[in-house]
């Protein structure tokens, strides 16, 4: 038998993790366990561990909307989402002002390769908001002219922390060479139990020049979930408070020492309350994150 992400959740999570309220998150639902949040090295400023990625925001909807407030109530912070995202920032404007939960949230954008200062103005619009946390150069695009234009408006106040991203195999000679010989705050790359090719070069890199990461793909590229599909969480998961794969994947993925939040993409409610334990509990150490790496090379 094949089981959904939402079956695993049913057998997976416990009473604590599945006090869902009309809010999806209550003073009296809200776990016992810690926040885990790590520190974004330029400025010391904590941060939580799990966010998410709203490429598919096309529409404001009932469930969309229970998600970003959910978010800002789970105590989980970053909504990641870009220009070149078809409607995105829009929904997320137009849900954060209709909520009034704008403060609880942490809003990263992206300008593209082309868009420059018209671009990142009408980010500021589409999101109702004249101030973003964190705005990168998506996928290195033009990246010394818009890093020059993010610096401007990092400078006027405008723009709280500055980065570039990449999600791609290819690019990560590229991105090697900007984070030594630019300033950022930030980089965004894909990284996950099952992807691991900027272990060796790039996040060590991150943490010698104490810049920031975000990874998208956390659930990996060849999608994980299918790989667990109707298998149990080994018992020793436990250790790591982890009560479901997502969970699994998400810990692994954050305790990394150079990791600073995960972004997995999420449109469910459901699943908003299972990634947001992530960020709940005990973390894997050196030892544990082997043990899962091994484990999961064994099915």
């Amino acid at each position: 038998m094949k089981l959904t992400r939402r079956d695993l959740m049913k057998l997976g999570l416990g009473a604590t993790a599945l006090a869902v309220t009309p809010r999806l998150f209550s003073a009296a639902a809200t776990p016992a366990l810690p926040l885990i949040t790590k520190a974004i090295p330029s400025t010391g400023e904590k941060i939580p561990v799990i966010g998410i990625g709203t490429r598919t925001y096309a529409a404001v909807t009932d469930g969309i909307r229970e998600v970003l407030e959910g978010l800002g109530d789970s105590g989980c912070t970053m909504v990641d989402t870009a220009a070149g995202y078809g409607n995105s920032e829009n929904v997320i404007g137009e849900i954060a002002q209709g909520l009034g939960n704008r403060a609880k949230l942490f809003l990263a954008s992206k300008v593209g390769a082309n868009g420059g200062r018209a671009e990142i103005e009408a980010s500021f619009t589409r999101l109702r908001t004249d101030k973003i946390d964190l705005h990168y150069v998506w996928n290195l695009g033009n990246t010394d002219t818009n890093l020059g234009l993010l610096r401007e408006y990092k400078a006027a106040g405008r723009i709280r922390y500055i980065g570039v991203t990449t999600s791609s195999d290819n690019q990560y000679a590229q991105l090697e060479q900007i984070m030594r010989n630019q300033p950022l705050d930030f980089v965004q790359l894909d990284y996950a139990i099952d992807n691991r090719g900027v272990e060796d070069r790039l996040l060590p890199l991150a943490l010698e020049r104490k810049i920031a990461v975000v990874t998208n793909l956390p659930f990996g590229r060849a999608n994980l979930f299918a790989k667990v599909a109707g298998k149990t969480l080994p018992p020793w998961a436990a250790e790591i408070d982890c009560t479901t794969w997502a969970q699994f994947f998400l810990k692994y993925n954050v305790s990394h020492p150079a990791v600073t939040v995960a972004i997995p993409g999420t449109t469910q409610p459901r699943n908003l309350v299972d990634n947001v334990q992530g960020a709940r509990g005990r973390l894997p150490e050196a030892a544990m994150r082997t043990r899962m790496e091994q484990f999961m090379a064994s099915l």
